[in-house]
């Protein structure tokens, strides 16, 4: 990598545009950076790193880079670094921007952040131009590091060599030295390696303890099983062993509990047999005990059936004569239904003639059917008198509906009559409305077209005496502004010349006994400037000149608004001439007036025309219905006569029909209903007389049954008779008692029955408490064996899952084994690891070694081959080995401890050590050649050939090419240096001086 170009634009102390040329700094090799304190050039640095980074070291970089902005730097520049560089054979272009603060555009108060931006450029050598590659600081930032092959932080250790810290690194202690190579030589990784295998070792530790957690909780399951028969394994989950104590303790406990299952097994069939026994002694007794007791009912029955032997005899004799009285029943069934039927009979003639006139009551069937048929052949007689009674009806309804007609035509033709009598001065009316509205109409729109030009010239003349007010009061302020405006730059001129006349004294406040003087260089200072009476600082001069610059604000603001006023008068008299402004509103207001006088009256032209329209319509409904009236009343005149003269024919012909009634329908009603009465009762009387004659016939017949039957009268039959359920309840009392007789005398004949009864009584009860005990001492037995069983099945059951749990963390803990040893080892607590240390710190051990052979070549050249640094492996009091750094000085043969060093010794062993570390670092970076470095310590503290030593050191490293910038405030550097880069400070910021070769 070589540095070629920087330019600086309002960055830290450079207030302006600033442009460093490394190309001319690195020909001689070595050049030189210096200045006053505070003047940046550890700014230049920050540059170079944050062109290529995007953020700057350390704790500088703050508050997202709005920090890096110069204060000197005028409000509307903007923060700029390009740095241009050739890295890989490829010659790139870097811009960054960082975020920044600027005033708000077009004259609007306050200020707002503009975000920051990036760009990468590369020269094309062969189009010879450059071209753009990214805007994004996200890619630009992951090429520049991928070309470099090198992070932020190894940058500024390596490129950039920090005061300090390399002497800082030579008295670190171990954990310090690790952090730091830790962080250069990315060794991340090893430490992520030594993590994941913890976290394995963990995690695998987590699962085997989990594993022995649920194996031991199916011990305490086995045990609950086994009933105390089992005891616990001692280990804990985790520890070695637990799961062969597991298996053997569930082994012991299934033997116990198989030996306690044989015996509940041999005290069931005891209990089995005892069982039996009791249970058929039980059944011998119950059987004599139901023998006795059925032998006992017997003899109780068979008392019972004595004592009611007389009235089964009456019984009997009651069902004989029953079945005798059955032969009568059907002679009785068929008189009692010709008795009902004669009843009912004589009962419908009675109600016949009842209706029927004084004359028929004593004739018989025929005359009454006689009789019936005459009034049916006179009511056949009457139907066409019932046709003309229904004709005659419609007549009167039409005579009445012309009447109706006749009046309703009368009220039409009056009605018309006086509407159309005023019709011509309706019209004309109207017709007079319609054409003053359409005048009105005319008239407002002529008067629309006037208004709004008039409306326009009135506002634009209040807007013009208003401007010309306003213009007079900015006028005013713009002369204030200006006079203040002068008066704060008189004031802020005169504080500066009276800061310039006494800066001297300014300058001898900083002044240091021994330190150099920022003006002439000198050491000693005989005679300081003093300070006066009235002395002005530089805050009262910053003072001032912001108050010099608010007043010129504000005078710019009140000219830009006088300016607006001016502009906005004459466009308003452009507009409204010089008419004054009264007269232009009387003149609005005249037309306006007139135009909603106008406006009212030509809103009454459609409600006008409407109003015609209706009237001419409504007088042509109405000539209409006059004309049609006239007509339906000469039609009406002929018809009216014609329903007359058939009204006088219908009425004579009915007179005649209808009789004494008062009409035909009546006459035929009365009719019809004799009729009827008359058939009614005919056929009741002949009903009655055959009904009369099948009860005689009925009668003959039931004697003769009854008296073959045995019975003296029928009414004698009829009482020996029994309905179903009666019949059936006797016969079933009839059954039973035979039944019950067989079933006494079958029980006295059995001869078991005979002999249980010669036996005295049983003890039922206390047999059945026998088969109790019996019962309960096998349920007892039986339960026992059950749970043997469970507890059998349940050991086997858990055992089964013990040993399968065991098999699967077999694997499980090999591996916690495995990972175990691994993590032990690379934590560096392993018994195999006999130094104690960690992975990482292996490997930077390694690395540090590395960097102590590259040192020890340069510093020798710089000690005259008196020291060389080495690695150390020694543990240092109760902390870890591998990253101790020894000196070994060859004048004494010893080796001893960097923090040993005097001053001048630790600097050029830390310069040293510096330069290895940057070969080492490049070569760890994938050999990308560093052909810039720059070196920020303390030569101050060297003497002159030690100095010369160190130079000669440095200039060799021209031999590859390399050009090395030295950041120092060591007076005989600008002597033996040439090539110069000098960082002047000023009032208004710091600018950079170049001196080539």
């Amino acid at each position: 990598m070589r540095l070629h170009r920087l330019d600086l634009t309002a960055f830290g102390p450079f207030g302006g545009s600033q442009s460093v040329d490394f190309d001319e700094l690195s020909a001689a090799g070595l050049f030189l950076l210096h200045g006053p304190t505070g003047a940046g050039k550890t700014s230049v640095l920050d540059a170079v790193c944050y062109a290529l980074y995007g953020s700057v070291p350390g704790a500088r970089q703050s508050a997202q880079g709005l920090t890096l902005r110069s204060d000197h730097a005028a409000p509307g520049t903007r923060t700029e670094v390009t740095i241009e560089l050739t890295v890989a054979g490829r010659r790139l272009e870097v811009t960054r921007q960082p975020p920044w603060e600027r005033p708000k555009k077009r004259g609007r108060p306050g200020t707002t952040v503009e975000k920051a931006q990036s760009g990468l450029r590369e020269y094309d050598a062969v189009a010879g131009a450059w071209k753009d590659l990214s805007r994004s600081h996200q890619e630009i930032g992951e090429e520049i590091t991928q070309l470099l092959g090198m992070s932020r932080e190894q940058f500024c250790q390596v490129v950039l060599l920090p005061q300090g810290d390399f002497a800082r690194f030579l008295r670190a202690d171990a954990e310090a030295r690790g952090r730091l190579l830790g962080r250069l030589f990315d060794t991340q990784r090893f430490a992520e390696v030594e993590k994941r295998l913890a976290e394995r070792r963990r995690a695998a530790e987590a699962r085997v303890r989990e594993g022995d957690t649920a194996l031991l909780a199916d011990a305490h399951r086995m045990q609950q099983a086994a009933g105390g028969a089992m005891e616990l394994p001692e280990p804990a989950p985790g520890e070695p062993g637990l799961a062969e104590a597991v298996l053997t303790a569930a082994a012991v406990a299934r033997s116990s509990v198989r030996e306690q299952l044989t015996i509940a097994e041999c005290g069931r069939l005891a209990a089995e047999s005892a069982q039996a026994a009791a249970e058929r002694a039980l059944a011998d007794v119950r059987e004599l005990d139901r023998l006795q007791r059925r032998f006992a009912e017997a003899r109780e029955r068979a008392r019972l059936l004595e004592e009611r032997a007389a009235a089964h005899r009456e019984a009997q004799t009651r069902m004989e004569r029953a079945r005798k009285a059955e032969a009568v029943a059907p002679a009785l069934e068929l008189r009692e239904a010709a008795d009902a039927e004669h009843r009912r009979a004589a009962a419908a003639e009675a109600r016949a003639r009842a209706l029927l006139p004084e004359g028929f009551a004593d004739a018989g069937a025929g005359g009454l059917a006689t009789a019936a048929r005459r009034a049916a052949e006179e009511l056949g007689g009457l139907e066409s008198a019932r046709r003309g009674e229904r004709r005659l009806a419609e007549l009167l309804a039409e005579r009445t509906d012309l009447h109706r007609q006749e009046h309703a035509d009368e009220d039409v033709l009056a009605e018309a009559e006086s509407w159309l009598a005023g019709w011509d001065a309706t019209r004309a009316a109207l017709q007079g409305r319609v054409e003053s509205a359409q005048e009105a109409a005319t008239r407002a729109e002529q008067l629309a077209v006037q208004r709004e030009p008039a409306r326009r010239r009135l506002t634009a003349a209040r807007l013009r005496d208003q401007l010309d007010r306003d213009s007079g009061d900015a006028q005013r302020q713009t002369l204030a502004a200006g006079e203040r405006a002068l008066a704060a730059r008189t004031h802020w001129l005169d504080l500066k010349e009276q800061r310039l006349n006494g800066i001297a004294a300014e300058l001898a406040a900083t002044l240091r006994d021994g330190e150099p003087c920022a003006v002439c260089g000198g050491t000693e200072h005989p005679a300081p400037a003093r300070k006066v009476a009235g002395h002005v600082d530089r805050e009262a001069e910053d003072q001032a000149l912001a108050a010099h610059q608010r007043a010129e604000q504000h005078r710019a603001d009140a000219e830009r608004e006088l300016g607006r006023v001016r502009e906005n008068l004459a466009a308003a008299r452009a507009e409204a001439g010089d008419a004054p402004t009264d007269r232009l509103a009387a003149e609005a207001e005249e037309l306006e007036s007139a135009y909603v006088l106008a406006r009212r009256d030509a809103s009454a032209l459609h409600p006008a025309r409407e109003e015609l329209r209706r009237a001419e319509q409504e007088h042509e409904r109405r000539t209409a219905a006059q004309r049609e009236a006239a007509v339906r009343a000469a039609s009406r005149v002929g018809h009216r006569e014609r329903l007359e003269r058939e009204r006088a024919a219908l009425e004579e012909e009915l007179a005649q029909a209808r009789g004494s009634a008062r009409s035909v329908s009546a006459r035929a009603e009365q009719l019809e209903r004799q009729a009827a009465r008359l058939t009614d009762a005919a056929d009741a009387a002949r009903a009655a007389g055959e009904s009369a004659g099948r009860l005689k016939a009925a009668d003959g017949r039931l004697d003769e049954a009854a008296f073959r039957a045995g019975f003296d009268t029928p009414q004698a039959a009829a009482d020996a008779l029994l309905d179903d359920v009666a019949h059936r309840e006797l016969q079933r009392r009839l059954d039973a008692w035979q039944s019950e007789v067989a079933a006494v005398r079958a029980v006295l004949a059995e001869p078991d029955t005979v002999a249980a009864a010669q036996e005295p009584a049983v003890d039922l009860a206390a047999a059945e408490q026998e088969a109790g005990r019996a019962a309960e001492r096998l349920r007892r037995a039986a339960s026992a064996q059950d749970e043997a069983a469970r507890r059998c099945s349940e050991l086997d059951r858990l055992s089964a899952r013990a040993a399968d749990a065991v098999r699967r963390l077999a694997p499980l803990r090999e591996e916690y084994d495995r990972v175990a040893r691994m993590a032990g080892l690379t934590a560096g607590t392993s018994a195999d690891n006999e130094r104690k240390m960690r992975l990482e710190a292996y490997v930077l051990a390694a690395r540090l070694e590395q960097v102590a052979a590259a040192a020890t070549v340069r510093l020798q050249r710089m000690s005259s081959g008196r020291y060389t640094l080495v690695h150390s492996d020694d543990r240092s009091g109760r902390g870890r080995s591998g990253l101790g750094l020894h000196v070994v000085d060859a004048w004494t043969g010893r080796e001893r401890d960097t923090a040993t060093l005097s001053g001048g010794e630790t600097f050029f062993a830390s310069l040293a050590l510096a330069l290895g570390l940057a070969d080492v670092v490049t070569d760890e970076a994938g050999g990308v050649r560093l052909d810039t470095l720059f070196i920020d310590e303390g030569f101050g503290s060297l003497d002159d050939q030690t100095l010369d030593e160190v130079l000669d050191v440095l200039d060799s490293l021209r031999e590859r090419d390399r050009s090395v910038g030295i950041v120092s405030h060591v007076a005989d550097l600008r002597r033996r240096i040439h090539a110069q880069l000098e960082i002047v400070k000023g009032r208004s910021g710091s600018v950079v001086r170049q001196r080539g070769q």
